[in-house]
């Protein structure tokens, strides 16, 4: 069985400009919480409608015939997810909160600006980038293992993400567990509210 998820990152938070953010629970405004359910909501009603969602997308016998809805959506505990996920559950979802989910630790750097962060600190973290965890919290090692670990409730489920996780899933998905990037080989996050498929 092929438990790949549909990934959405969740919307930019409020006042995060210049800041390390990882565990910290960040507000998001919500109406972009609300845009961005519905943006989901009706991507997903799309693939239905298209033959294109998987099997475990509709209920069985909770709605009349060429009215699907969609099933469940996974997010992690942290606001920023989880208020995206609460709004799909007013439009019929069922919700799973996992804090596998969560985005990487970073320790006592989190929340802090980096212009704060000592240049001595990053560069260490840099410089072994697969077990260096940064602030004391997660290595990225830790954050891969993490990600390539995770299995949906069932197949075809949506997920409200952070940037982090999205990665770490997707490099686990091209290169495998083994493959640890350098700093330098490392990709940019997503945008916000842009959908990953196939994670």
């Amino acid at each position: 069985m092929d438990l790949r998820c549909h990934a959405w990152r969740h919307p930019r938070p409020r006042d995060v400009a210049g800041r390390c953010i990882g565990r910290t629970d960040v507000a998001v405004d919500p109406r972009k919480a609300r845009r961005l359910a519905r943006r989901i909501h009706r991507h997903a009603l799309r693939e239905v409608a298209q033959g294109q969602a998987a099997p475990g997308l509709i209920p069985q016998g909770l709605i009349a015939p060429g009215q699907p809805t969609p099933r469940v959506v996974c997010c992690s505990p942290l606001r920023r997810c989880r208020d995206v996920a609460r709004h799909l559950r007013r439009l019929g979802w069922r919700v799973v909160v996992d804090a596998a989910l969560l985005e990487a630790d970073f320790g006592h750097w989190d929340g802090r600006a980096w212009a704060d962060i000592p240049r001595h600190e990053v560069d260490a973290w840099v410089a072994d980038f697969a077990d260096h965890a940064p602030g004391g919290g997660e290595s990225l090692r830790q954050v891969l293992a993490r990600a390539a670990a995770w299995t949906p409730p069932e197949p075809g489920a949506t997920v409200v993400a952070h940037a982090g996780w999205m990665l770490a899933r997707q490099w686990w998905r091209l290169h495998g567990a083994a493959a640890i990037p350098s700093a330098g080989q490392w990709p940019s996050a997503p945008r916000y509210g842009s959908r990953w498929r196939g994670l």
